[in-house]
């Protein structure tokens, strides 16, 4: 009866005949054009905002990514698309097509899924407003502000300038527009072509990543919350769409499942930590989480945070009390607070994947914040929508706090820019991380700084137990200083670990630099033979061989690593300059 009485009301205010409906056709258009010139807005923001780290180089993960791997570089889309994340895959060859290995155009279309998503939640946003009865002018406005905040928040940073985590933006960006599809269906009663569109952006969300497989609870909760006396008529209602997403689900769980069981640093097989010791940490990290959004200041890509192996250890206990209070007031309060009561569930709802009882090895990461940020936001909306103030004041207090968030963000931007900068920022704030420490070295090892790549991989050593990895990388900075034979200790001890070809053909090398041509040869025919496929046994055999002048032989051993990596530049350059050599010596 309320609805008719709406749209009767609504007829009686319109005026009839052909003028007023070319009037709102009008309206509809200019509406249109600012909405495109508005996205055309944000787009320079945050190419202004996001520019030091979108001329970044590959950082961290980024650097073992399949686009990176020989192996991956002729295959055809198929075998790319063919693991877990096809369509993550599938991006990630359409960069590699169009721009190889240039870092820039990869963070490029990050940056472009990132104001796809911030526009998708100007759309819901937008659209749950109106569920309160907000007015035009303050519904716009607000909307306008969440949208902002979430493309500009500095904690976003991770989730846009990493090109590891595209996952995140990439598979939110379909979760977010299977729920604005939802939201926007013409009828109260969604129809099973609109059910369809949902299920479809659902599943391109779940298979980009998995942590999305919410959505079914979310929109059984947003069901609930927006209908006349919180009751489950719309959900009755919407059976459609719930017929087909309990069959999705289930094979979404399934899928989850199966990536989890594969997985060594998510799900029940982490070792470090067990399920309730996980939940009993995130019951500190989630209001670190809140902390972040509404207080970003301590920012780092790698937290040090303890794990709490009981309640009773740093402060799990009072985390849990805190979130349980806050549960209970959100429930109590959702008929005068509806907006910050649903987004407190949707946060908590959306936060669930990362931070509830399934471990993962790493406790914290600020990208986890990317998908749940909307339920914060709601909390903030609800709040700036009872604040009395003139609507042009509300505008421009919360243009200047969207300004305070872009310089925030640029000023993280330029830490994530700079690999050196980022891994100093880490160590300062987490130094007692061995995988800091690491890292820091790294850099510094690459960048020619091999005197404090030395000093921190002395820390992590004292930090952690030297690993295959750390050993190999302390011999080459070793090498780097011409300390060969320290280098080759390093090696040594590595080769207790693991006897591999990498180890073996690095102790090959710095022979032949010690002059040790007798070692260097022995070491190099262990890694022949304990890898034949090994291409870099064969480039630095070859450059034993040419310093000996044993042009022939260094060719065969060049073509040879051309042969299992065409992209071998180091091969390909050597091979040149011999085959120069050989055609002078003639």
């Amino acid at each position: 009866m309320k609805r008719r009485r709406e749209a009767a009301e609504q007829a009686r205010r319109a005026p009839s005949g052909g003028p007023p409906a070319r009037g709102h056709a009008g309206r509809s258009r200019r509406r249109l054009w600012w909405r495109l010139l508005g996205l055309f807005a944000g787009l320079i923001v945050l190419l202004e905002v996001y520019g030091p780290s979108l001329r970044g180089p590959f950082l961290f993960d980024d650097l073992y990514l399949p686009f990176t791997a020989p192996e991956f570089a002729g295959q055809p889309v198929t075998s790319w698309m063919a693991g877990a994340r096809p369509l993550l895959m599938l991006t990630f060859w359409i960069n590699l097509r169009l721009s190889g290995l240039e870092p820039f155009p990869y963070h490029l279309l990050n940056l472009g899924l990132h104001l796809l998503t911030g526009f998708l939640v100007w759309m819901i946003v937008r659209r749950l407003l109106s569920r309160t009865g907000a007015g035009a002018p303050g519904r716009e406005i607000l909307s306008a502000f969440a949208a902002g905040l979430f493309l500009l928040h500095p904690v976003q940073t991770e989730s846009v300038a990493y090109v590891a985590s595209r996952s995140e933006t990439l598979s939110v960006m379909f979760f977010y527009a299977a729920f604005a599809a939802f939201l926007y269906r013409r009828q109260d009663a969604i129809s099973w072509w609109e059910s369809l569109g949902v299920v479809a952006l659902f599943g391109a969300g779940v298979i980009t990543k998995e942590h999305v497989a919410v959505l079914p609870v979310l929109l059984l909760l947003t069901d609930y919350f927006w209908n006349p006396g919180f009751s489950f008529q719309g959900i009755r209602r919407n059976w459609r769409l719930y017929l087909l997403t309990a069959a999705g689900g289930l094979l979404a769980l399934r899928f989850v499942w199966k990536v989890l069981a594969q997985s060594d640093t998510a799900g029940f097989a982490v070792k470090e930590v067990s399920w309730y010791q996980y939940f009993f940490t995130q019951c500190r990290v989630i209001w670190r989480y809140i902390r972040l959004f509404f207080l970003p200041y301590g920012q780092t890509i790698d937290y040090d945070l303890p794990v709490s192996r009981s309640l009773l250890e740093h402060g799990a206990l009072l985390g849990l009390l805190g979130l349980l209070a806050l549960g209970i007031a959100a429930w109590y309060y959702r008929r005068r607070f509806p907006l910050a009561c649903y987004g407190f569930f949707t946060f908590l709802l959306l936060l669930a994947p990362t931070s509830s009882v399934v471990p993962i090895a790493d406790p914290i990461a600020e990208h986890r914040l990317y998908l749940p940020m909307i339920g914060l936001l709601l909390v903030v909306v609800e709040a700036l929508r009872r604040w009395k103030i003139g609507t042009r004041a509300l505008a421009g207090t919360l243009a200047a706090a969207l300004v305070l968030a872009a310089g925030l963000c640029y000023q993280r931007n330029r830490v994530w820019g700079d690999e050196i900068a980022l891994w100093e920022d880490a160590v300062a704030k987490s130094p007692r991380k061995a995988r800091a420490h690491f890292q820091l070295a790294f850099v510094y090892f690459q960048h020619g700084r091999c005197d404090a790549a030395l000093e921190h991989y002395q820390t992590v050593a004292q930090l952690s137990k030297p690993d295959f990895r750390l050993l190999v990388d302390w011999a080459m900075a070793y090498d780097c200083r011409g300390r060969w034979q320290e280098a080759i200790e390093k090696l040594r001890q590595a080769a207790s670990l693991s006897a591999n070809a990498h180890v073996y053909s690095l102790m090959g090398m710095v022979y032949a630099k010690q002059g040790k041509r007798t070692e260097a040869l022995q070491a190099l025919e262990t890694a022949a033979r304990l890898n034949p496929a090994y291409e870099l046994t064969y480039l630095y055999r070859g450059n034993l061989f040419a310093s000996a002048n044993e042009f022939q032989t260094a060719m065969e051993d060049y073509r040879h690593a051309l042969l299992l990596n065409p992209r071998n530049e180091a091969a390909r350059k050597a091979l040149a300059l011999v085959e120069n050599r050989l055609r002078t010596f003639r």
